[in-house]
Protein backbone atom coordinates (compact mmCIF):
# COMPACT_ATOMS: atom_id res chain seq x y z
CA UNK A 1 0.00 0.00 0.00
CA UNK A 2 1.30 3.80 -0.94
CA UNK A 3 2.33 5.72 1.40
CA UNK A 4 2.37 9.56 1.87
CA UNK A 5 4.13 12.80 3.05
CA UNK A 6 1.11 15.34 4.36
CA UNK A 7 1.89 17.53 0.63
CA UNK A 8 0.28 13.80 -0.69
CA UNK A 9 3.51 12.72 -2.36
CA UNK A 10 3.90 8.96 -2.59
CA UNK A 11 7.30 8.19 -0.40
CA UNK A 12 7.13 4.39 -0.15
CA UNK A 13 4.95 1.74 0.47
CA UNK A 14 4.01 -0.53 3.64
CA UNK A 15 3.30 -4.15 3.44
CA UNK A 16 0.32 -4.80 5.55
CA UNK A 17 -0.56 -7.85 7.65
CA UNK A 18 -2.96 -10.27 6.01
CA UNK A 19 -4.01 -11.53 9.04
CA UNK A 20 -5.40 -8.31 10.21
CA UNK A 21 -5.92 -6.04 6.71
CA UNK A 22 -7.27 -8.98 4.22
CA UNK A 23 -9.57 -11.55 6.65
CA UNK A 24 -13.07 -12.36 5.68
CA UNK A 25 -15.08 -9.92 6.70
CA UNK A 26 -17.53 -10.62 9.94
CA UNK A 27 -20.74 -8.25 9.96
CA UNK A 28 -22.06 -10.31 12.70
CA UNK A 29 -19.15 -9.40 15.09
CA UNK A 30 -19.05 -5.65 13.90
CA UNK A 31 -22.80 -5.59 14.76
CA UNK A 32 -22.44 -7.49 18.21
CA UNK A 33 -18.96 -5.04 19.36
CA UNK A 34 -20.70 -1.70 18.08
CA UNK A 35 -23.95 -3.01 20.68
CA UNK A 36 -21.68 -3.57 23.27
CA UNK A 37 -19.33 -0.25 22.59
CA UNK A 38 -23.08 1.73 22.84
CA UNK A 39 -24.36 -0.18 25.25
CA UNK A 40 -21.02 0.43 27.52
CA UNK A 41 -21.49 4.21 27.36
CA UNK A 42 -25.60 4.36 28.31
CA UNK A 43 -26.23 6.27 31.37
CA UNK A 44 -28.65 4.58 32.69
CA UNK A 45 -29.57 7.22 35.36
CA UNK A 46 -33.58 7.11 36.46
CA UNK A 47 -33.91 6.58 39.81
CA UNK A 48 -36.96 6.75 42.70
CA UNK A 49 -36.95 7.41 46.03
CA UNK A 50 -37.89 4.34 48.28
CA UNK A 51 -38.92 4.50 51.50
CA UNK A 52 -35.83 4.27 52.91
CA UNK A 53 -34.11 7.31 50.84
CA UNK A 54 -37.23 9.93 51.58
CA UNK A 55 -37.41 12.61 54.61
CA UNK A 56 -39.74 11.82 57.26
CA UNK A 57 -40.83 8.51 59.23
CA UNK A 58 -38.75 7.34 62.22
CA UNK A 59 -42.53 8.06 64.79
CA UNK A 60 -45.24 5.90 64.57
CA UNK A 61 -48.18 8.93 63.33
CA UNK A 62 -50.84 7.71 65.91
CA UNK A 63 -51.22 4.82 67.73
CA UNK A 64 -52.19 1.47 66.67
CA UNK A 65 -55.89 1.62 68.37
CA UNK A 66 -58.74 3.45 69.20
CA UNK A 67 -58.04 6.82 66.93
CA UNK A 68 -60.35 5.24 64.04
CA UNK A 69 -58.28 5.97 61.86
CA UNK A 70 -56.50 3.02 60.02
CA UNK A 71 -53.52 1.75 61.45
CA UNK A 72 -49.98 3.63 59.92
CA UNK A 73 -46.63 2.62 61.07
CA UNK A 74 -44.47 5.56 59.24
CA UNK A 75 -45.48 8.03 56.83
CA UNK A 76 -42.40 6.98 54.83
CA UNK A 77 -45.28 4.68 53.44
CA UNK A 78 -46.01 4.08 49.62
CA UNK A 79 -49.58 5.13 50.11
CA UNK A 80 -49.44 8.07 51.56
CA UNK A 81 -48.80 11.49 49.32
CA UNK A 82 -44.96 12.11 49.88
CA UNK A 83 -44.25 8.52 50.56
CA UNK A 84 -41.93 5.66 49.18
CA UNK A 85 -41.99 4.38 45.55
CA UNK A 86 -42.82 0.98 45.47
CA UNK A 87 -40.23 -1.05 42.92
CA UNK A 88 -39.29 2.01 40.81
CA UNK A 89 -36.31 2.44 38.93
CA UNK A 90 -32.56 2.40 39.44
CA UNK A 91 -29.46 3.43 37.69
CA UNK A 92 -28.15 0.35 36.58
CA UNK A 93 -25.58 -0.53 34.63
CA UNK A 94 -26.21 -1.49 31.07
CA UNK A 95 -22.32 -2.40 30.07
CA UNK A 96 -21.65 -6.16 28.97
CA UNK A 97 -18.71 -7.95 27.62
CA UNK A 98 -18.33 -10.39 24.31
CA UNK A 99 -15.19 -12.63 24.00
CA UNK A 100 -12.07 -11.07 23.60
CA UNK A 101 -11.86 -13.38 20.57
CA UNK A 102 -15.01 -11.47 18.72
CA UNK A 103 -13.85 -8.19 19.75
CA UNK A 104 -10.61 -8.88 18.04
CA UNK A 105 -12.32 -9.98 14.66
CA UNK A 106 -14.99 -7.58 14.61
CA UNK A 107 -12.04 -4.82 14.78
CA UNK A 108 -9.96 -6.74 12.09
CA UNK A 109 -13.13 -6.89 10.09
CA UNK A 110 -13.82 -3.17 10.04
CA UNK A 111 -10.06 -2.75 8.94
CA UNK A 112 -10.33 -5.04 6.43
CA UNK A 113 -13.55 -2.89 5.31
CA UNK A 114 -11.91 0.07 5.26
CA UNK A 115 -9.10 -1.11 2.86
CA UNK A 116 -10.94 -3.08 0.74
CA UNK A 117 -13.42 0.47 0.42
CA UNK A 118 -10.15 2.85 -0.37
CA UNK A 119 -10.92 4.29 2.82
CA UNK A 120 -7.74 4.07 4.51
CA UNK A 121 -4.67 6.28 3.86
CA UNK A 122 -1.24 5.84 5.60
CA UNK A 123 0.93 8.87 6.05
CA UNK A 124 5.03 8.53 6.98
CA UNK A 125 4.28 11.37 9.37
CA UNK A 126 2.16 14.78 10.40
CA UNK A 127 5.14 17.21 11.31
CA UNK A 128 3.52 20.31 13.14
CA UNK A 129 5.43 23.22 14.09
CA UNK A 130 2.80 24.50 16.20
CA UNK A 131 -0.83 23.99 17.52
CA UNK A 132 -2.82 25.23 14.52
CA UNK A 133 -6.19 24.20 13.45
CA UNK A 134 -6.19 25.43 10.12
CA UNK A 135 -2.57 23.25 9.48
CA UNK A 136 -4.35 19.84 10.09
CA UNK A 137 -7.74 21.35 7.94
CA UNK A 138 -5.21 22.27 5.40
CA UNK A 139 -3.52 18.64 5.46
CA UNK A 140 -7.48 16.63 5.23
CA UNK A 141 -8.76 19.10 2.61
CA UNK A 142 -5.68 18.05 0.27
CA UNK A 143 -6.79 14.56 0.44
CA UNK A 144 -10.65 15.32 0.25
CA UNK A 145 -11.11 13.95 3.31
CA UNK A 146 -14.10 15.30 5.27
CA UNK A 147 -15.10 12.94 8.33
CA UNK A 148 -11.81 11.03 9.26
CA UNK A 149 -10.43 9.05 12.03
CA UNK A 150 -6.30 9.88 12.97
CA UNK A 151 -4.60 7.15 14.33
CA UNK A 152 -1.29 7.67 16.01
CA UNK A 153 0.98 5.70 17.83
CA UNK A 154 2.43 7.79 20.57
CA UNK A 155 1.33 10.92 22.01
CA UNK A 156 1.68 13.76 19.81
CA UNK A 157 0.23 16.78 21.34
CA UNK A 158 0.30 19.52 18.51
CA UNK A 159 -1.52 16.97 16.27
CA UNK A 160 -4.36 15.80 19.42
CA UNK A 161 -5.00 19.68 19.61
CA UNK A 162 -5.17 20.89 16.64
CA UNK A 163 -7.17 18.34 15.14
CA UNK A 164 -9.53 18.54 18.18
CA UNK A 165 -11.96 21.45 17.32
CA UNK A 166 -12.08 20.08 13.59
CA UNK A 167 -16.14 18.42 12.75
CA UNK A 168 -16.18 15.45 11.97
CA UNK A 169 -12.24 14.45 12.85
CA UNK A 170 -11.16 12.43 15.79
CA UNK A 171 -7.45 11.56 17.03
CA UNK A 172 -7.17 8.62 18.93
CA UNK A 173 -3.76 6.23 19.43
CA UNK A 174 -3.28 3.15 17.94
CA UNK A 175 -3.97 1.55 21.14
CA UNK A 176 -7.06 3.06 21.61
CA UNK A 177 -8.57 1.82 18.42
CA UNK A 178 -12.00 0.66 17.95
CA UNK A 179 -14.76 -0.57 15.68
CA UNK A 180 -17.32 2.02 16.61
CA UNK A 181 -14.90 4.65 15.77
CA UNK A 182 -13.88 2.96 12.82
CA UNK A 183 -17.64 2.49 11.39
CA UNK A 184 -18.33 6.09 12.74
CA UNK A 185 -15.91 8.21 10.61
CA UNK A 186 -15.89 7.42 7.06
CA UNK A 187 -11.82 7.38 6.29
CA UNK A 188 -9.15 6.04 8.42
CA UNK A 189 -5.83 8.11 8.94
CA UNK A 190 -3.00 6.10 9.77
CA UNK A 191 0.54 7.33 10.70
CA UNK A 192 2.83 4.85 9.19
CA UNK A 193 4.50 3.61 13.17
CA UNK A 194 0.75 2.98 14.31
CA UNK A 195 -0.03 0.06 11.33
CA UNK A 196 2.65 -1.80 13.46
CA UNK A 197 1.51 -1.29 16.43
CA UNK A 198 -2.04 -2.57 15.35
CA UNK A 199 -0.64 -5.60 13.70
CA UNK A 200 1.13 -6.33 16.51
CA UNK A 201 -1.60 -6.85 18.83
CA UNK A 202 -4.30 -8.24 16.63
CA UNK A 203 -1.98 -10.29 14.22
CA UNK A 204 -1.81 -13.42 17.32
Amino acid sequence: MAVYDIEKNEVGKIELSEAVFGIEVNEYAIYETVKMQLASRRAGTAATKERSDVSGGGKKPWRQKGTGRARAGSIRSPIWRGGGTVFGPHPRVYAYKIPKKVRKLALKSALTLKLKNDRMIVLRDFPLPEIKTKHVKAVLDRFALNKALIVIDKPNHFLELSSRNIKNVKTIRAEGLNVYDLMNYDYVVFLEPSIKTIEGALAS
